[in-house]
């Protein structure tokens, strides 16, 4: 007998999540339902910035055409599920639509997070999320002229060069003391700051932004930080950040993490054993996860328990990441947020502000925990392999070589 899954929400995770368990449910059991809050396929967010440099919708899309057609996927787009019914088991579509589930899966996303400044809402404010977002700055540039970019992490960093490609001068806001505070520390965020700098940006860290004002046709005329400096500009991108997008909790009656999202175990179940949640929405014993890596993490292993395979808890302790950043190659790798127990050993090596690494040693055994690189280091995955062991004397040569 065939069961329905439901999927709200066809971003980057909920796509794998749905592309993963067409490939383990080899006896045809589920017949998966998505609905979709954009009018799109789900396409790659990692590298929307390429689609203002001039690739296509149809080269960021990640459904191909088996999935499209395939005739257990059942894929309805600019159809976002609005209200639910845990005891009844069913979801309502913003057309009105009730359809019944066996499983539901939560893959809702997050939103951009836009600071409460006054002159937010003036015409040439945007946020960085969707094609459409995109298409409404391309439209909104004129080369030569200025751009303000709020926030200093992945997104924000990544929306400015795409403006600094399409001609303007771009000023980058960051309330932090440096660039990607989720990540870096700060001598791997010098590395970062100096080739940024170097592209043309205008960094301004530290500061928040505190006014956007308006010309006579309520355009943007400039932005006001907290420091006092005014900043001419044509455009504000706010980049600041994302909040979970778990609004179907109080329809559904689940409990919602200390800072948003649907909270899941590390299965990534919710109290209702018939309903998950994944992604940037979940908030996995209590955290959310803003970064793809994870939310990928989470899809394959709810697609491996619907499909009765064993899998293994979602490990938060590991946030390594790997990106090249405006020409500049940073990663993490092991945990470099050890427990509060665990007071490392941290062990820095650098070249001036061009290649920077640290290391986090047990203080007991000498093992390695981590690191963070920045700027041309040693490849992460030679130094994953070494992580929970000591280090080899050659050490600094593998970091910096």
């Amino acid at each position: 007998m065939t069961r329905t899954l439901v999927v709200a929400g066809h971003g980057m995770t909920g796509h794998r999540l749905a592309d993963r368990l067409r490939a383990l449910d080899t006896t045809g059991e589920w017949h998966i339902v998505i609905l979709a809050e954009e009018p799109h396929p789900a396409y790659d967010r990692m590298a929307l910035s390429t689609y203002l440099a001039g690739r296509s919708r149809a080269e960021l899309t990640l459904a191909d055409r088996n999935f499209l057609t395939d005739l257990r996927v059942e894929l309805r787009l600019a159809t976002p599920v609005v209200s639910a019914d845990r005891a009844a088991r069913t979801v309502v579509t913003a057309d009105g639509d009730r359809i019944g589930y066996d499983a539901l899966v939560l893959a809702t996303g997050s939103r951009p997070f836009v600071p409460p400044v006054p002159g937010r809402d003036l015409a040439h404010c945007f946020v960085y999320r969707t094609f459409e977002d995109l298409d409404a700055i391309r439209r909104t540039v004129r080369p030569g002229g200025r751009g303000v970019v709020v926030g200093g992490g992945l997104l924000g960093l990544e929306a400015a060069h795409a403006l600094s490609r399409l001609g303007l001068r771009a000023h980058v806001v960051e309330t932090a003391r440096h660039l990607m505070p989720a990540q870096l520390d700060s001598g791997a965020a010098e590395v970062l700051h100096r080739h940024a700098a170097g592209l043309g940006m205008r960094l301004h860290c530290g500061t928040a932004i505190a006014e956007v004002h308006a010309r006579s046709d309520g355009t943007v005329r400039a932005v006001t930080l907290g420091d006092g400096t005014t900043l001419d500009a044509d455009l504000v991108v706010f980049a600041a950040g994302i909040r979970p997008r778990d609004e179907l909790a109080g329809a559904l009656g689940l409990a919602r993490g200390e800072r948003g999202g649907f909270l899941v175990d590390a299965y990534c179940r919710t109290a209702d054993r018939q309903v998950w949640a994944v992604g940037e929405c979940a908030a996995v014993q209590g955290r959310c996860h803003g970064l793809v890596a994870p939310g990928y993490a989470m899809a394959e292993s709810v697609a491996a328990q619907l499909a009765g395979r064993d899998t293994e808890p979602f490990d938060r302790t590991d946030g390594s990441t790997a990106l090249k950043l405006l020409g500049v190659h940073v990663a993490t790798f092991g945990t470099t947020a050890p427990p509060a127990d665990v007071r490392p050993v941290e062990v820095v090596f650098a070249e001036g502000t061009a290649r920077y690494a640290k290391v986090f040693l047990r203080p007991d055994t000498g093992s390695l925990l981590g690191g963070i690189l920045a700027g041309g280091t040693g490849a992460r995955s030679r130094l994953e392999a070494l992580v929970g062991r000591r280090p080899p004397a050659d050490l600094e040569q593998l970091l910096l070589p």
